[in-house]
């Protein structure tokens, strides 16, 4: 992919939103991708290992993100590449 899409710079303004939240509890959230309206991220530090990780991605970034830009689908977390 080349550039970055207007979506795409929607969907990381967000989660630069977010992120103050997770890194207050010692995690982090990192942008890796978006492809066919699925953007992919990667869970750092406490959040990485957190057990109720899922519910954040679901319930916290997915939730916000497919509230404010209407092309985003799901959000799945990636490992290490």
């Amino acid at each position: 992919m080349t550039g970055q899409s207007g979506v795409e710079k929607r969907v990381k303004a967000v989660i630069d939103r977010i992120r103050p939240s997770l890194q207050a509890d010692g995690g982090d959230v990192e942008f890796v991708g978006m492809d066919a309206g699925v953007v992919k991220v990667r869970l750092k530090g406490a959040c990485s290992g957190c057990p109720h990780s899922r519910m954040t991605l679901k319930f916290g970034i997915e939730r916000m993100l497919k509230k404010e830009v209407s092309e985003v689908q799901s959000v799945e977390s990636v490992e290490r590449e």
